[in-house]
Parts: C-alpha cells; sequence; structure tokens
C-alpha cells in the first residue's frame, strides 16, 4: 500500500497562503513558518502530518501527496478546513 509522510501550514486565507509560500521560497524555514501560522496542532511540530496512506486525509491532501513533486511547496490547496501549504517529504508506491 502507498505511504507517504508531508508536513503542512494551514491558514484562513488564500492570500496568506501565497504570502507564506513566497516566504518559504525566498528562504524562510517551513517548521519556523508553521510553528508561528498554521492553525492546525501539527503547527506546533512545524506542520509534521506523520506517515499516512491514501484515503487518510481529504480528498484534496491525497490529489497532491500522492502525485506531486518530493520536497516541494505545493499550494494553495484549499479543503473544507483553510488554505494549505503541503510539503511531501516522502513517499513510498
Amino acid at each position: 500500500m502507498a505511504k507517504a509522510t508531508a508536513r503542512h501550514i494551514l491558514v484562513d486565507s488564500e492570500e496568506q497562503c501565497n504570502s507564506l509560500k513566497q516566504q518559504i521560497e525566498d528562504g524562510a524555514d517551513f517548521a519556523e513558518i508553521a510553528k508561528e501560522h498554521s492553525s492546525c496542532p501539527s503547527g506546533r511540530k512545524g506542520g509534521d502530518l506523520g506517515e499516512f496512506g491514501p484515503g487518510q486525509m481529504v480528498k484534496e491532501f491525497d490529489e497532491v501527496v500522492f502525485s506531486g513533486e518530493l520536497n516541494t511547496v505545493h499550494g494553495p490547496v484549499k479543503t473544507q478546513f483553510g488554505y494549505h501549504l503541503l510539503e511531501i517529504t516522502s513517499r513510498e508506491d
């Protein structure tokens, strides 16, 4: 079964999501941005979601995590929770 590890940052607006993505692309540390800005409890752990398989996260997450490029910041990804930046840290098919 496919498995992946990822980390994410959850915020309320697409604008904030884009702003944080730009900061990370400009060299800011993903984990530090997650700790400072993410409204998800995982933010305290730098956004780390641990390991999961298909169907364990919302559909929008699965679409990115199980097809996107590794170690790249993806997003904004809109879900019912808000706007996410996602970084896939590993994946096994």
